[in-house]
Formats: structure tokens, C-alpha cells, sequence
């Protein structure tokens, strides 16, 4: 009973503590400059109209001959 307590108590604190683990390295920092840019860039790439693509042409099937039966 006591060592199924540990272990439950062991993965507990395991769980909690990755719960605290951030998804990026430490060498990543906010850069207000850098976020100021981007989102002017970004607001210059969404005032540009987008041209539709042009059609592909249309390709007629390739006519393949037919087995007869023997």
C-alpha cells in the first residue's frame, strides 16, 4: 500500500511539473521591434489582390485500343 502511494505520489509530481515546461527554448524573446514589423509586413501582404490561376488546359483522354476476346 505505501509503495503504490509513492509511486502515485512520484507521478503526480512528475505530471505537475511538466505542466510548467514551456514549448520554446530559452534563447526565444519577445522583440517588440521584431512583432512590429511583422505585422506591418503582414498588413502590407493582406492589401495586394490576389490573381486567380489560370486554367489548365483541358487534355482529351488517350484513346486506347480495345482487347478483343478470343
Amino acid at each position: 500500500m505505501r509503495r503504490c502511494l509513492m509511486i502515485g505520489l512520484a507521478l503526480a509530481a512528475v505530471c505537475g511539473a511538466s505542466t510548467l515546461a514551456y514549448a520554446r527554448p530559452p534563447t526565444v524573446m519577445n522583440s517588440p521591434g521584431y512583432d512590429r514589423r511583422l505585422q506591418e509586413s503582414r498588413s502590407q501582404l493582406g492589401g495586394s489582390t490576389v490573381t486567380a490561376p489560370a486554367d489548365a488546359p483541358v487534355t482529351k483522354p488517350k484513346r486506347t485500343k480495345k482487347k478483343h476476346a478470343n
